[in-house]
């Protein structure tokens, strides 16, 4: 987006044309025009100029463009978050709208902040517009999380390691027990196919340990996740600052690079997408519901 752009829109911003408006009528109206209009005419090109080139506000701009855009969550998007909300367990769901909630509480948090705290007359950019998609995409990976222990589980649940562990001992016995010696035609051929089964119960059983060490670190990165998210609603209270706020959501949703990689590492277990599509919008959308057990 052109700079352009944000002049255009840091002038047309209500505010800003209520304040000018009545600053150009007070300087008519004073009986030196000819010295307070050039005045309120320089005073707003510097106040526009500089809220203009404001990142923050320019971020504000972008993110309403791509609003008004019509930009949406993809299709394939949609279906991953259906058949989460399917698949997942009461137990996931509901530890998912137990959180869901403390970031809805974070946002009330800040919009309180924000209607007590003097913002009243400057530009809504300091939460709603620039962090509900941080937060959406910290729900986003948490809920995507819990669909991958709950894949793992399943896996390691259906999966019997110790007849994998007596496959392998037994077909270790039966290569111990052919003769070295004996290098004919047909025992060669059991000594192959006792090796090849022999190898495809190691990588079993080598598969099943990464599954069981993946659903270990995925139950870590959804207690670290959870805690986070935990913490940001807490310091808003003690804090009571929205721009801090704001900016303690902006490096959390930024931060996790490292769990965004794990995510797409383990796309194998779910079949999702890669953690980068388009992100729902998990804040304004309707609770999950949840099933009676599970």
């Amino acid at each position: 987006m052109g700079f352009g752009k944000y002049l255009k829109t840091a002038f047309l911003y209500h505010w800003n044309l209520l304040v000018f408006a009545g600053a150009a009528g007070f300087a008519l109206l004073s009986g030196h025009a000819d010295v307070a209009l050039p005045l309120v005419l320089a005073a707003e090109a510097v106040y526009v100029g500089m809220l203009a080139a404001h990142p923050k506000f320019q971020k504000y701009v972008d993110a309403q463009a791509h609003k008004v855009g019509g930009a949406s969550p993809s299709k394939n998007t949609g279906v991953a978050l259906r058949q989460i909300l399917t698949a997942l367990p009461s137990s996931s769901l509901s530890r998912f709208e137990r959180l869901r909630g403390r970031c809805l509480e974070l946002r009330q948090i800040a919009a309180d902040l924000k209607r007590t705290g003097g913002n009243a007359g400057g530009p809504d950019f300091s939460f709603d517009s620039l962090q509900m998609e941080g937060l959406d995409k910290l729900l986003w990976m948490f809920i995507r999380l819990l669909f991958t222990q709950y894949s793992l589980g399943k896996f390691l649940e259906r999966t019997n390691v110790e007849r994998m562990q007596v496959d392998i001992r037994q077909l270790e016995a039966r290569l111990k027990d052919l003769d070295p010696a004996d290098q004919s035609s047909h025992t060669q051929k059991i000594r192959r196919a006792l090796e090849d089964n022999l190898q495809t119960s190691h990588d079993r059983l080598a598969n099943y340990q990464k599954a069981q060490a993946n659903y270990e670190l995925v139950g870590l990165e959804l207690d670290r996740l959870e805690n986070k998210i935990n913490s940001l609603a807490e310091l808003a209270i003690n804090r009571q600052e929205p721009d801090f706020i704001a900016g303690q959501v902006d490096a959390v949703a930024g931060n996790m690079l490292d769990l965004e990689r794990t995510m797409n590492d383990l796309q194998f277990a779910t079949g999702l997408g890669p953690i980068d599509e388009d992100v729902p919008e998990l804040m304004t959308a309707a609770p999950p519901k949840v099933r009676a057990g599970g």
